[in-house]
C-alpha cells in the first residue's frame, strides 16, 4: 500500500520556504502540474557545485529523494540535463536552491515526504 501523496505544489512551497528560512535563495526554474508533477530539485551551495534530486516513489510504496548519478561538470553541461528532463516530463517541477549546507539539506528533504 502506498502513503497518500502530497500535492506538487504544496511541495515546493515547502521547500523554498525552508531553503529561505535557513538564509537561502530559491527559484522555480519549471513550474509543473501543481497536484501531480514530479518534483526535482538542484542544490547549489554558495552559488556553485550543482547536485541534482529527483523525488521517487521507492518500492517500499513511500516517496524518497535520490541525486543523480550523472556528473554535472559545468553550466552548460546542467542546461542540457534540465533540458532533456523538461523534453521527457513537461509537467515536472524544477527548483534551483542555493543554501549554506547543501548536504545537510538534502538530508532534511526526505521530512518533506
Amino acid at each position: 500500500m502506498t502513503e497518500a501523496r502530497l500535492a506538487s505544489s504544496v511541495l515546493v512551497g515547502a521547500l523554498i520556504r525552508h531553503a529561505e528560512g535557513q538564509g537561502g535563495f530559491a527559484a522555480v526554474l519549471a513550474k509543473g502540474d501543481p497536484t501531480v508533477g514530479a518534483v526535482s530539485v538542484i542544490l547549489r551551495e554558495k552559488g556553485g557545485n550543482p547536485r541534482f534530486f529527483e523525488r521517487l516513489l521507492e518500492p517500499s510504496g513511500s516517496y524518497g529523494w535520490r541525486e543523480s548519478d550523472q556528473p554535472i561538470e559545468n553550466e552548460q553541461d546542467l542546461k542540457l540535463f534540465l533540458e532533456r528532463r523538461r523534453n521527457f516530463d513537461p509537467d515536472s517541477w524544477i527548483l534551483e536552491l542555493d543554501i549554506a549546507s547543501a548536504e545537510r539539506f538534502a538530508a532534511e528533504m526526505n521530512d518533506f515526504g
